[in-house]
C-alpha cells in the first residue's frame, strides 16, 4: 500500500479490480444490511462458555455495531446520505435526491431504492443532489456502501468542495507530477508518481467540466 499526501490528497494504491455494482435501480432486501434490532453473536458466545465457563465473553464487534432501520415495504422519497473522512462528517444522515459517485466502474447515479452495492471509488466527482441544488466534491479514493433500505455511506480517504480548488494549481500538481515520473529511478518513486498524475488528471477534467 502507498501513501501519498499533499494539500488535500492522501492515496491509497488501488487494486485494479472494482466490486460489481449495477446500474439498475431496484428495491431488494440484502443480508448484508445491519439488523433492524441488535443481536448477540451466539457462536461465539456458546464456544467461549464452552471453554471458560466462570468468565463472561468478551464484547465482539456485532455487540458495537448501530442497528439500521427495518427495509421498507415501499421505496422511499429520499436517499439517506452519510459522506464522512478519517477526520471529518461531511454529510450526516443527510436525506437527498440522489448521489452520482465516481466508481472505478464509471459514473453510478444512485436514488432511493438502488439495489445493495459495493463499490471502489476512483478520483473524481461525488455530485449530491437535493431538489435543484447540485454540491460537487472531488475525493481522491475510497468506497461507497450502497443499503437496501435507501442508506448511502460514502467513504473517502480526502475531499474538497469543488469550489475551492485553485485551477492554476491543479494544473502546476499535473505538471508537477509528470516531471516526478520522467526522473524516477525507483518502482516506489514512479508509482508515487503515477498516482499524482492519475489524481490531478481527474482533478482537471472535474474542473473542466
Amino acid at each position: 500500500m502507498i501513501h501519498r499526501s499533499t494539500s488535500f490528497l492522501r492515496l491509497l494504491k488501488r487494486g485494479r479490480e472494482a466490486f460489481p455494482s449495477s446500474a439498475h435501480y431496484r428495491f431488494l432486501s440484502s443480508a448484508a444490511d445491519v439488523p433492524a434490532t441488535p443481536t448477540a453473536d451466539s457462536a461465539f458466545i456458546e464456544a467461549w462458555r464452552k471453554v471458560v465457563p466462570n468468565i463472561d465473553p468478551p464484547k465482539t464487534p456485532l455487540s458495537f455495531m448501530s442497528p439500521r432501520p427495518p427495509v421498507p415495504s415501499s421505496i422511499p422519497s429520499k436517499l439517506t446520505v452519510n459522506f464522512v473522512l478519517p477526520y471529518q462528517s461531511e454529510l450526516s444522515s443527510k436525506e437527498v435526491d440522489m448521489v452520482i459517485i465516481p466508481a472505478t466502474t464509471g459514473q453510478m447515479g444512485v436514488l432511493p431504492g438502488h439495489v445493495s452495492t459495493i463499490a471502489e471509488l476512483k478520483p473524481g466527482i461525488v455530485s449530491v443532489h437535493e431538489g435543484n441544488d447540485v454540491t460537487k466534491y472531488f475525493i481522491s479514493s475510497g468506497f461507497a456502501f450502497i443499503h437496501a433500505n435507501s442508506f448511502a455511506d460514502i467513504v473517502a480517504v480526502e475531499a474538497v468542495p469543488i469550489d475551492r480548488i485553485d485551477p492554476s494549481l491543479a494544473q502546476k500538481g499535473l505538471a508537477d507530477f509528470q516531471q516526478k515520473l520522467s526522473t524516477a529511478s525507483t518502482e516506489l518513486e514512479k508509482a508515487e508518481a503515477q498516482i499524482g498524475i492519475d489524481v490531478h488528471s481527474a482533478l482537471n477534467s472535474a474542473l473542466a467540466g
